[in-house]
């Protein structure tokens, strides 16, 4: 938290109006650090997800065929879920602008060696090795920017820069894709090494060093906050939203073109509006969780159960399904701001652990959840009612966020409960 926010002011009264504009100034100027690791998750999140729309380029150019090629998307995923804890444990001790940016730096060499890899192998272990500090980098970067803000403005913090991964998915990934398309897939990931030099000199520039890390033992700090239950039940309420997500958005095509009877082409357009929706959510979701954390998650989870219901009763008719497809966006990212201040907040003494694997409990529920919903249709569910498996699985996420917020409530009743039997039993020792 910068010090003009949190020190009161201890002047004359001449000098009040002049330290007023410099508050001003500094206040403007607060969003710039932020905006320097959402350039950062912008670059990141082009990386995981434009492979998405180069397979028949990467697999021509490599020999191998797209399922093969469709490989580098997991390799990335198993990646990011390996490397998270590895990296966050081995980064403990270190102050947290270094970490992150000799993370953005692994981003950009692993991007170029992605650019230049001469088989389809090579290119396989530098999307993983790329992946190892995609999470960590997630991780560290909200911590940093909770702490870069007024408590009250955290999670709306932690928004701003998940909005660099949300803005990927509308700009970067077609821009990305349109590039590979009209000058080779290797031209795609130069253009993201170029994107990620700007971020390591805006990290650079912008990321101040804090002056509040702990000192000492940060390994056993970091580790000892996973034995606290609510830290372990945020990450699962993050895997079982993600599954309850990709369980049916992973069939999204199929979905909208077989069921829905939206054609092929138009599909690129419904799925460029559930982006903005989820770049409308993260916004909606940061305010909401700064202003009620928990009562925001289990909301949201409540609207998620019932979307996917209506997803269901309604494919069959396309302006309906396309309207419902954006206001699913919204509620998808609406939940991943409060989800990660929930871990930040749990894991308040050494949070840099737990909040990067809650990046890799998102990726387990991504690829559980698309697992989840392939067995669903292989067991015989019509593509029309795969909604009401992501029903069920938010549903479950529901019910582990109520407990949660049980679990909370009755720690506070018990602590004010010790509080006034402290208060009561000092008083008379007070009057002896």
């Amino acid at each position: 938290m910068h010090c003009c926010i949190a020190q009161k002011l201890v002047v004359q009264p001449s000098r009040n109006r002049q330290h007023h504009a410099f508050s001003h100034l500094r206040l403007l100027a607060m969003p710039l650090p932020i905006l320097a690791l959402a350039i950062a998750s912008f670059c990141i999140g082009t990386t995981e997800f434009v492979i998405m729309g180069l397979l028949p380029e990467v697999a021509a150019d490599l020999g191998v065929s797209i399922p093969s090629a469709g490989l580098l998307v997991t390799g990335y995923a198993l990646g990011v879920v390996i490397g998270a804890p590895i990296i966050a444990i081995a980064t403990a001790s270190l102050p947290r602008k270094p970490v992150l940016i000799g993370l953005a730096m692994l981003f950009v060499v692993g991007n170029l060696f992605c650019a230049i890899a001469p088989n389809y192998w090579m290119l396989m272990i530098a999307r993983v090795v790329t992946a190892f500090g995609h999470g960590a980098f997630f991780g560290i970067g909200s911590v940093v920017a909770a702490n870069l803000v007024p408590r009250h403005k955290r999670a709306s913090a932690i928004a701003l820069m998940f909005a660099g991964l949300t803005l990927a998915n509308i700009l970067g990934v077609p821009a990305g894709t349109a590039l590979g398309e009209v000058y080779g897939w290797r031209a795609t990931f130069f253009a993201v090494v170029a994107i990620g030099v700007a971020a390591v000199i805006a990290i650079i520039a912008l990321v101040p060093f804090s002056k509040n890390e702990p000192k000492g033992s940060g390994i056993l700090s970091e580790v000892k906050v996973l034995g606290k239950l609510q830290v372990w039940l945020a990450m699962v309420i993050s895997a079982l939203a993600s599954a309850s997500l990709f369980a049916v958005f992973t069939y999204i095509k199929p979905i909208l073109t077989d069921v829905s009877g939206i054609s092929t082409s138009a599909v690129t357009w419904v799925l460029l509006l559930f982006g903005a929706g989820m770049t409308v959510g993260n916004v909606i979701g940061g305010k909401l969780a700064d202003w009620k954390l928990m009562p925001t998650v289990i909301g949201t989870l409540i609207a998620l159960v019932l979307t996917h219901v209506i997803l269901a009763e309604i494919s069959g008719l396309p302006t309906a399904i396309i309207i419902t497809v954006f206001f699913w966006g919204v509620l998808t990212f609406i939940i991943v701001p409060p989800l990660q201040m929930r871990v930040v907040e749990s894991a308040d003494e050494a949070p840099n652990l737990a909040a990067t694997l809650n990046q890799g409990a998102f990726n387990v529920g991504n690829a559980s959840g698309a697992w989840i919903g392939g067995a669903a249709l292989t067991l015989g569910v019509p593509y029309q009612y795969l909604p009401f498996v992501g029903a069920a699985l938010a549903l479950m996420g529901l019910a582990v966020a109520v407990w949660s917020t049980l679990l909370d409530r009755k720690a506070h009743h018990a602590r004010m409960i010790s509080e006034e039997g402290e208060q009561f039993g000092l008083e008379p020792l007070a009057g002896i």
